[in-house]
């Protein structure tokens, strides 16, 4: 296992993360995943004996349940070089101020996260999604409420739209307020739509990138072909829509170049996929989750998978998307005074 620093910050965290939304089941999180305590100990402890050393979860997931199950299986003990990641912003509640990142809310969500987690600290509190009610203001100083605290020592968000993250991070600059050291993103080989913006910004900013539902749900695991039959026991069969799939016709052609590169290597399209990911710039860590045991032991033999260049070049052409403005315009009129950061989108096109 390789680990790699996390943003600015002086923290390492290993290059796969477990993943926990598959724990707990409860309520529309039961499409995903039903893991239970056994199980989750299991995962756990397999992760751990291969290096891994942070758990993600959010308190979403299974409204609690996947939190709950996680401080249970560590057995209350924040353990030595284990570090422990969650998220606020949705429902858990029915109340008009059970949700969104205003002070109330996030302070009372993360102290109900340490309760389940069984925990005094969380080592990396992130805002789940967007909340363009609450002045960002109001929701950094939360933030750093909790850190001057001692209950949280990083803060990331996740499914921020590159303006908003810039937003956040002069907010913090100018007020000399902790800042944002991590985004969580969906990023994969059939949706690449973050190299527009956020991998850029991540580049230019100092974020560490985590990515969230690296094999897109389980399509990019190996186990889906085209013209055949979705396979029993997966996500999409449960009725699980994420992350929405807008061309089909690419998703296939980028699944047998999968495919092909994995059976001539010997091991599944899922280590494949998440050793493309692994070698993109600005990826810090891929988030692994898993339905069992198997599918774990699976997916962290990706921590040591090293692909060709020439493999990578096949992937990468196949899995290009088409530039959109004002990239195509930078591409044709810019490249005579483009910096590294622009490269990250650009670069492939020139």
């Amino acid at each position: 296992m390789q680990y790699r620093q996390l943003g600015r910050s002086g923290l390492k965290i290993s290059t796969l993360t477990l993943g926990t939304m598959t724990m707990g089941g409860k309520g529309a999180f039961e499409k995903v995943g039903n893991v239970g305590l056994a199980e989750a100990k299991r995962q756990i402890d397999l992760c751990l004996d291969a290096g891994v050393n942070l758990i993600d979860t959010a308190d979403i997931y299974s409204t609690g349940g996947s939190e709950e199950i996680i401080g249970e299986a560590l057995g209350g003990v924040h353990k030595s070089g284990v570090m422990l990641a969650t998220k606020v912003r949705f429902p858990m509640g029915k109340g008009p101020n059970d949700a969104g990142l205003s002070r109330h809310h996030i302070i009372d969500a993360c102290n109900a996260s340490l309760k389940r987690l069984r925990t005094d600290y969380i080592d990396l509190y992130q805002v789940h999604e967007w909340d363009g009610i609450t002045p960002l203001d109001e929701t950094i100083e939360a933030l750093n409420t909790l850190i001057s605290h001692g209950k949280v020592r990083y803060i990331g968000c996740s499914n921020y739209s590159a303006w908003h993250i810039m937003k956040a991070l002069g907010i913090s600059d100018a007020t000399h307020r902790q800042r944002f050291v991590s985004q969580q993103i969906h990023y994969t080989l059939e949706a690449r739509e973050a190299e527009n913006e956020l991998l850029p910004l991540a580049h230019d900013q100092g974020l560490g990138v985590l990515v969230w539902s690296p094999l897109a749900g389980g399509l990019l695991s190996g186990k889906h072909r085209r013209d055949q039959k979705t396979p029993e026991g997966t996500r999409q069969l449960a009725g699980w829509k994420e992350p929405p799939i807008n061309d089909e016709a690419r998703l296939w052609d980028i699944i047998d170049v999968l495919v092909e590169i994995a059976d001539a290597r010997g091991v599944s399209g899922a280590q494949i996929a998440l050793a493309w990911l692994l070698g993109r710039p600005t990826i810090t860590s891929v988030v692994i989750g898993a339905r069992n045991e198997a599918q774990l032991a699976d997916n962290l033999q990706a921590a040591s998978l090293e692909l060709t260049s020439e493999e990578r070049a096949a992937l990468d052409r196949v899995s290009l998307l088409p530039l959109q403005y004002p990239y195509w315009h930078q591409a044709q009129t810019a490249k005579d005074r483009l910096g590294p950061a622009d490269l990250l989108l650009l670069g492939p096109h020139l």
